[in-house]
């Protein structure tokens, strides 16, 4: 399950800046944003993860959220090394995760699987997670 589960008013603004409306622990809701130009990067046309400024070389830049999951997908046109623009998308649900109500970057999908505690300590909390201690 995905961030979205926990979020609403998803959007993209200033093209790398994505913003949404995230459910704590507690049930309150709060606004979170993330620079997505701090973790992603193009690599001759394709997304790369833990690269960085990839809206620098794209066009068409849109997010849509798709699917049974939902996942929350980024879309664009990225340039590629001999100029042209190739179109691109990369699954942020993979790595992008609900933090009591911050948004959260993982460095890697198992990020999600680990356990959160009441403390904090927890780098991410995923979605699912939430939702059982809400219910």
């Amino acid at each position: 399950m995905s961030f979205f589960a926990t979020s609403e008013n998803i959007r993209l603004e200033d093209r790398h800046i994505l913003r949404a409306r995230l459910r704590k622990i507690d049930g309150e809701w709060v606004e979170s944003e993330i620079n997505l130009n701090e973790f992603i990067g193009n690599n001759d046309g394709h997304f790369a993860w833990d690269g960085d400024n990839f809206a620098d070389t794209a066009e068409d830049i849109r997010i849509s959220i798709e699917g049974t999951g939902p996942v929350c997908v980024l879309r664009a046109r990225l340039r590629t090394n001999n100029g042209e623009y190739r179109d691109s998308d990369l699954n942020l649900s993979e790595r992008l995760g609900n933090s009591d109500g911050r948004l959260a970057w993982g460095r890697r999908p198992t990020d999600y699987d680990k356990p959160y505690h009441i403390d904090g300590s927890s780098p991410v909390v995923e979605c699912r997670l939430g939702l059982k201690l809400n219910e």
